[in-house]
């Protein structure tokens, strides 16, 4: 439902058609088995005949996912990367390998690398597309069978890939989607004959699929909440910190897990940092995602984007003051039934806020003020989430120093929110368990096979 309007109905799977769908998925286990070598299943893949059907669907995915979340992202966001990922993978993919361990006695051991099976995957509603994407090119390029279900909130892309996957040439059965709320969710990490749950979402959540994965001893990958640290020193390029502060804030209304939302800025710089950053902040248009000049879309749900206002609320009580931003706004008459909502900035934040220690996942960036580097260091890791940070600043000694200190999945010295193919993304704590995105990721998706040789003959003390 977007401002009010229907765009798609569909039926949740139900228990028989999860289970129909799963014994499939094991039938074509089978292909893959009898499809024996790396190189047999690229072919299959088609991995550069999918770029190229990725870029004609490009049109269609961009109305497709700005009619589903509200995201202006969409316009600007480069398909290329998605298929620079899978043909990353596919790169990969040809490198996974054994080791071979020679013995004593002309006797030898050697590793094989097989697939789990079948695999299940969860998405959240932020990036629909980029976590099919992420998620199901590892376990297809290890010879896995896949079964994604996205979020209710955002139905279509993954659908959308499915489509691209079977016109690039993918098997019928590689592949699939099922849709419907958490209790969908449920069933497929339930399953026993599902080996391994790939999720994207709340902590939470992410804890019950641990738990289910957990009674079937089952693989698990956890991309979960953060609550991260972008700091800022006052020697670094203050218009470089002001971007990056609004870019670990305000991409994609602020509902990107990896934000810093705790920005923490050196007092000696505090004034002009937030005076510059104020100033932006109040020039980036709310309006039409469609637009190409606006900057700030909807927040994908009347129920996320009152959580958000009543955090900027929480915060007001607590002691926090609101420099720009923090309410709901109707850019124009045609967009009242959108939930738009004006990026915030808070000052006179504190540590023990609730605004400052709980994943906000909106437009809210709480500014701290720090004085020395391990004081910074100290209050940056006083949280139970650890999936990114950020460091600003022009000393490179200061930058290693302090990211080798700082407990987090991914760092970003003097930028915020960066991806580039074939780096892993993940985190530290309750942030997740895995990493997607590079190398790591064919390890989740493989399992390890030990054979040993024996040249001589078998002595038996018997």
């Amino acid at each position: 439902i977007v401002n009010y309007q229907v765009l798609y109905q569909r039926m949740a799977a139900s228990i028989s058609g999860i289970v129909n769908t799963i014994k499939e998925l094991e039938e074509w286990l089978l292909v893959y088995q009898y499809c024996n070598t790396i190189k047999e299943l690229e072919e299959w893949l088609l991995v550069y005949q999918y770029c190229n059907t990725i870029k004609e669907w490009l049109l269609v995915y961009q109305y497709i996912s700005i009619s589903e979340n509200g995201c202006w992202y969409i316009r600007y966001c480069n398909s290329i990367k998605y298929c620079n990922s899978i043909n990353y993978i596919r790169g990969m993919a040809a490198s996974i390998s054994g080791e071979f361990l020679q013995l004593s006695n002309g006797n030898f051991n050697y590793t094989m690398r097989e697939p789990l099976g079948v695999v299940g995957g969860i998405g959240a509603w932020n990036y629909p597309f980029q976590m099919a994407t992420w998620k199901s090119s590892p376990a297809l390029a290890c010879g896995n069978t896949f079964v994604f279900k996205p979020s209710p909130f955002t139905p279509l892309t993954a659908v959308m890939l499915g489509e691209i996957y079977k016109e690039a040439g993918l098997p019928d059965g590689c592949y699939n989607v099922i849709q419907g709320e958490g209790e969908t969710g449920a069933l497929l990490g339930n399953h026993p004959d599902v080996n391994k749950m790939t999720f994207t979402g709340s902590v939470p959540t992410g804890t019950k699929v641990m738990e289910a994965c957990a009674k079937g001893i089952k693989h698990v990958g956890l991309e979960l909440g953060g609550k991260s640290p972008c700091i800022i020193f006052n020697d670094s390029n203050l218009d470089n910190a002001v971007s990056g502060a609004m870019m670990a804030n305000f991409f994609t209304q602020g509902q990107v897990c990896s934000n810093g939302t705790r920005v923490f800025v050196q007092n000696s710089i505090m004034g002009p940092f937030l005076a510059k950053i104020v100033e932006r902040t109040k020039n980036m248009k709310i309006g039409n995602p469609n637009h190409d000049d606006t900057k700030v879309g909807a927040t994908i749900s009347e129920e996320q984007a009152l959580k958000v206002l009543a955090y900027v609320d929480i915060a007001k009580k607590e002691g926090a003051s609101v420099l720009c931003g923090g309410e709901r706004v109707v850019p124009d008459a045609s967009l009242s039934g959108g939930y738009y909502m004006s990026p915030c900035i808070l000052v006179n934040c504190e540590d023990h806020m609730t605004v400052v220690k709980d994943e906000i996942f909106g437009s809210v960036m709480s500014v701290l003020g720090f004085d020395t580097e391990q004081e910074v260091i100290s209050r940056a890791n006083d949280t139970e989430f650890g999936l990114a940070a950020g460091v600003f600043t022009n000393d490179l000694k200061r930058a290693h120093r302090v990211a080798s200190e700082l407990e987090a999945g991914s760092l970003y010295v003097n930028n915020y929110n960066v991806y580039p193919v074939g780096v892993p993304f993940g985190g530290y704590k309750k942030s997740g368990l895995g990493r997607e995105n590079g190398p790591e990721a064919l390890d989740l998706f493989t399992q390890v096979k030990s054979v040993y040789v024996e040249m001589g003959d078998v002595e038996a003390p018997f």
